[in-house]
């Protein structure tokens, strides 16, 4: 029997049902929770873009953009975000990937300010989320975990072998998995004999961008395997998951519509929070 689909549209519907829900409660002329979007060139980061200010528009949550020129330096871009800090209508800040070449993740991390990170770069952020304290974890990895709980998988106990340790995905969902209580396995590019790794896991992650990655074999028969892999293949968006996987596992993430919409829907769920409007585990 092929794999059940795991698709997002569902998962974002019900988030945006609540964000609706938490905006309208707010008292008449209330400012909108507004986001600072720092844009670089990258078409990746402009299609990204796009995704936001589209997911935002209809939520009527306020995006403010702002571009990051290939020649930006580590002094302008400290400027900006120090800027946007001391601006009281900015609510939450986010900086696009790949940033400008003289800006590294540390720079990043050091200067975004927790009260407005909204998707957990700050080095304040990461370590909440390393001793299991979260308030604002990235929001991909999350949005997996939140498409999982839609679905009714059940994490607690089972062995998640996650491939790809980068500060964006992976290694933050390895954190989130422990947190729900999983026993969890970090794959990468150094491991040896990754199938033998694979082939043990109830659920398999994988985000590294190497399309079609994982294979049929490299999967237990009836694993769930949540596919965050995003690569441009002849026109075509595929992920990291073969899509003969589908035969073998009992549940998938399809790419594109699974993991990715959700993750622009948590982004929404996490300004929401850092507001002060959005309470409580539920994201």
């Amino acid at each position: 029997m092929p794999a059940r689909p795991l698709t997002g549209a569902p998962v974002v519907s019900q988030l945006h049902d609540k964000i609706r829900s938490l905006l309208a409660s707010l008292p008449s002329g209330t400012a909108r929770p507004t986001l600072a979007l720092l844009i670089p060139g990258d078409p990746s980061a402009l299609a990204y873009a796009r995704t936001i200010r589209k997911q935002f528009r209809s939520l009527e949550l306020e995006v403010r953009e702002f571009t990051l020129e290939d020649c930006l330096d580590i002094p302008s871009f400290v400027t900006l975000i120090k800027q946007l800090e001391s601006d009281h209508s900015v609510t939450g800040i986010l900086a696009l990937q790949p940033l400008p070449s003289a800006i590294d993740r540390h720079t990043l991390s050091h200067t975004m300010p927790p009260t407005k990170d909204v998707d957990g770069v700050s080095f304040e952020q990461q370590g909440r989320l390393a001793v299991g304290r979260p308030h604002i974890a990235p929001s991909t990895p999350l949005g997996g975990l939140i498409l999982l709980r839609h679905y009714g998988v059940d994490i607690a106990g089972k062995h998640a072998v996650v491939i790809g340790r980068s500060p964006v995905v992976g290694r933050p969902l390895a954190l989130l998995l422990l947190a729900a209580d999983a026993t969890v396995t970090i794959c990468h590019s150094r491991t040896t004999n990754l199938a033998a790794l694979t082939r043990q896991a109830d659920l398999v992650f994988a985000a590294v961008g190497h399309p079609g990655l994982v294979t049929p074999d490299m999967v237990k028969p009836g694993a769930v395997v949540v596919d965050f892999g995003v690569t441009v293949v002849e026109g075509r968006v595929v992920g990291d998951v073969h899509p003969a996987v589908a035969d073998v596992a009992a549940a998938l993430t399809p790419v594109p519509g699974g993991t990715g919409p959700v993750t622009t829907a948590v982004l929404a769920c996490n300004l929401l929070r850092l507001a002060g409007l959005w309470t409580g585990d539920d994201v």
